[in-house]
């Protein structure tokens, strides 16, 4: 029989990483512009943060740029970007901002067919370096396959203004690979889905790296974002290696995505994902107690309280959470865990109570 397998993976061909490297966006920009114009995704805040630079170095530079500033990453924004896209002619794009703005940026980028660049203003989440886009609509939080960026420009002076939160949830992304492995290893054995123990490897050096230094990750000092920021892109290239985001989201992510459903919660995406790693690393019957002291390290809360959240918001979350994705196998199974399961468990890690 004929071997007919095959596999496509996609990686940044420039990833520009430390103090000051937003001055190399013109020469970016020359290296991959073919025609056209070239459009700058951003939000009010990060527009101020690092937007406005990008577009005056462009525009001295020479380059036809324009500036669309937009929300929160969802269906409806995406849509009226490109919309207005159509009167732009893009030749590429670059997603300026934290996460949501570059989710928005990696989608528009692939129904359109336009090359992208990722500039990060924080270190929020692995989603700055990843070929997936997390998108919100019709009630419900979907993973879409989107693109890899051609390059990543990460300016750790520009990204240690974030406030220190987004550091702790950028760290708190990645060291909750420890249960996507798990519950991607699971699903392996138990359902015979494929396994890639290379990028397996690749996310498990990410979150090992961040859990053995979380005391280097500290407020305002820059070596702590670089340190941050290294593993996140190490973790966006083990999702490429594995064309999926299985090597960073499991069990963690979903109960992040029902937290988010219930439009409540003052929590940002890697605080969520602290909580959902620490209740599932309890359901897996692993040593949930290192992830609270690590997560206590770099002074990230997971009470459920500290983020607007009540008891009964949490337990339905995580009771209802594997809804996310029924296609994705987790340690939460098939169906609804029981009421009393969910709230002994948040109970126990002290998510709750």
């Amino acid at each position: 029989m004929e071997f007919e397998k095959y596999k496509t993976m996609h990686f940044p061909r420039d990833v520009l990483v430390g103090h000051g490297v937003i001055s190399s966006i013109p020469s970016i920009v020359s290296t991959y512009l073919r025609g056209g114009s070239v459009v700058i995704v951003s939000g009010n805040i990060t527009y101020g943060l690092a937007g406005k630079e990008v577009e005056t170095l462009l525009r001295e530079a020479g380059f036809d740029t324009h500036i669309l500033i937009t929300g929160p990453a969802s269906f409806q924004n995406i849509k009226e970007v490109e919309d207005e896209m159509k009167e732009l002619s893009p030749g590429l794009l670059i997603g300026v901002g934290g996460g949501s703005k570059i989710d928005i940026t990696k989608k528009v980028a692939a129904d359109l067919n336009v090359p992208f660049l990722s500039v990060p203003t924080s270190p929020s989440h692995d989603g700055i370096a990843s070929p997936r886009a997390s998108i919100k609509g019709n009630g419900s939080v979907v993973s879409e396959t989107a693109v890899m960026p051609l390059a990543i420009i990460a300016d750790t002076a520009v990204m240690v203004k974030a406030p220190y939160r987004y550091l702790a949830a950028g760290a708190a992304d990645v060291i909750s690979n420890e249960t996507a492995l798990l519950d991607w290893k699971l699903s392996s054995r138990v359902k015979g889905e494929d396994y890639s123990s290379s990028a397996a490897a690749l996310s498990e050096y990410s979150s090992r790296e961040l859990i053995e230094k979380a005391h280097m990750i500290l407020p305002g000092v820059e070596e702590s974002v670089w340190l941050v920021t290294k593993q996140i892109l190490a973790s966006g290239t083990a999702m490429a290696i594995a064309s999926s985001s299985r090597p960073a989201s499991g069990s963690e992510h979903m109960f992040s995505h029902a937290i988010d459903l219930l439009g409540k919660s003052k929590a940002i995406h890697g605080e969520q994902c602290a909580m959902g790693s620490v209740v599932s690393m309890y359901l897996h019957g692993g040593n949930w107690q290192k992830l609270v002291s690590v997560y206590d390290t770099i002074k990230l809360s997971i009470k459920a309280r500290d983020y607007g959240l009540s008891d009964d918001d949490v337990i339905r979350a995580l009771a209802t959470a594997h809804r996310i994705r029924p296609d994705r196998f987790t340690i939460l199974g098939e169906t609804d865990l029981s009421l009393s399961a969910a709230e002994k468990a948040l109970e126990v890690t002290g998510i709750i109570g």
